[in-house]
């Protein structure tokens, strides 16, 4: 039995996101215990101190820089106390009974490890980033030769998507996303947590397929519904994407080995070199494929040796 969930939320310079999402967390809970824990990665705006007082009763931790996500999250996960652990973006909004739902999903089927719900934009349309299929060699030629760009959503050249499915049923996925996803803290632990040499982007597709390698298999649970602010959480497209593709090649360079995850990163490249053309031909007013065309030297050899390479300027504003 479920009997306290640690909701684990890492922040960085998201105030105001991050206090509506704690705020939406006390009005939609009704059931089981929570125990909420901000893990704060150096913002400069005052979050932390403002959590502590508008959320007397959460435990908030100081991260003394900004250290991604993944470590966010263990350093978060260090300080839980409940059986479960729920991770949650700080620039989402969860709907009433959400969260409940969730765990009355993970208490009836343990079986499947790892839970994740179904995401809406603001506008109430659906955001289809909860979950993911897992890179294949096939998806990564589509993505090489822009099949995933000109099908977008298809079951074929965009496998990845996942088909046109509105995450409105209760199905088992490849990847449950870590904007929400919910796992007992003894599974959390069997399958050995977030991988700490990633900074952002990629982590919880490795945790997800590292659970299915277990025999877990990820699922998601359409009535647990929350708002996500997509794309709200970076300065600066091009930077975004560069983090986004070094989180990738860390991805392959986990899961595959040698020649395979060699000519996924050459793959990878030749994708963003034909975006950054097509950015070129039509002359596009941000063109951020171009930034991380120009930077794939910085991004290829996947973290943590990006890290360092894509942390400076404008890289630098990309919040956890």
């Amino acid at each position: 039995m479920i009997a306290q969930v640690s909701v684990i939320v890492v922040s960085f310079n998201t105030r105001e996101a991050t206090l509506a999402c704690l705020a939406s967390i006390a009005a939609s809970h009704d059931g089981v215990p929570l125990q909420i824990v901000l893990v704060d990665n150096g913002s400069t705006d005052g979050s932390a101190d403002a959590v502590r007082a508008a959320h007397p009763d959460a435990v908030v931790v100081d991260a003394g820089g900004n250290l991604g996500f993944a470590r966010g999250v263990e350093l978060g996960v260090a300080h839980a106390s409940g059986d479960a652990v729920l991770l949650l973006n700080p620039d989402t909004l969860v709907l009433p009974g959400s969260l409940q739902r969730l765990v009355d999903h993970a208490e009836a089927h343990p079986e499947y490890g790892v839970y994740g719900g179904r995401t809406l934009r603001p506008d109430g349309t659906l955001d289809p980033s909860s979950c993911w299929g897992a890179p294949t060699l096939w998806s990564l030629v589509c993505f090489a030769t822009g099949l995933t760009t000109a099908f977008r959503g298809s079951r074929v050249f965009d496998p990845e998507s996942l088909g046109r499915w509105q995450r409105d049923s209760v199905r088992t996925v490849p990847i449950v996303t870590g904007c929400l996803l919910l796992a007992r803290r003894s599974d959390w632990d069997r399958i050995g947590g977030m991988d700490e040499a990633f900074f952002l982007y990629g982590e919880d597709a490795e945790f997800s397929m590292r659970a299915r390698r277990l025999g877990y298999r990820p699922v998601i649970v359409p009535d647990a519904v929350i708002v996500h602010e997509v794309g709200g959480s970076s300065s600066s497209s091009g930077a975004k994407m560069c983090l986004v593709m070094a989180g990738k090649a860390t991805l392959l360079r986990r899961v595959r080995r040698g020649p395979a995850a060699a000519l996924g990163i050459v793959l990878l490249q030749a994708g963003a070199g034909l975006r950054a053309l097509l950015e070129r031909v039509t002359r596009a007013a941000e063109p951020s494929w171009s930034i991380v065309w120009r930077r794939r030297a910085d991004w290829r050899t996947g973290y943590p040796e990006a890290e360092p390479r894509l942390l400076g300027g404008e890289a630098a504003e990309v919040r956890a």
